[in-house]
């Protein structure tokens, strides 16, 4: 039974949408680097605006905005925030 019904890449995420950082994937160095900008579980965070071609998209976590493509964005599962 799925705990996470909600549960999605970040890189599925649509501007405007807001959601909760629940684990991170990918190997040791790539969840490292995610951690230390800040993607920690729990963090509420908001996708501000994409890129005209849809990557990268420009995060807001943690009171700043960070801009990732959207295949680092993958590694990053969230749930969405109503």
């Amino acid at each position: 039974m799925n705990r996470h019904p909600n549960l999605m890449p970040l890189s599925a995420l649509e501007p405007g949408a807001a959601a909760r950082v629940v684990a991170l994937e990918g190997d040791a160095a790539n969840r490292r680097r995610l951690l230390e900008m800040g993607f920690l579980r729990g963090e509420r965070l908001l996708i501000h605006k994409a890129a005209p071609l849809g990557d990268p998209v420009e995060i807001v976590i943690k009171g700043y905005h960070l801009s990732l493509r959207r295949e680092e964005g993958a590694c990053i599962l969230v749930e969405r925030e109503a």
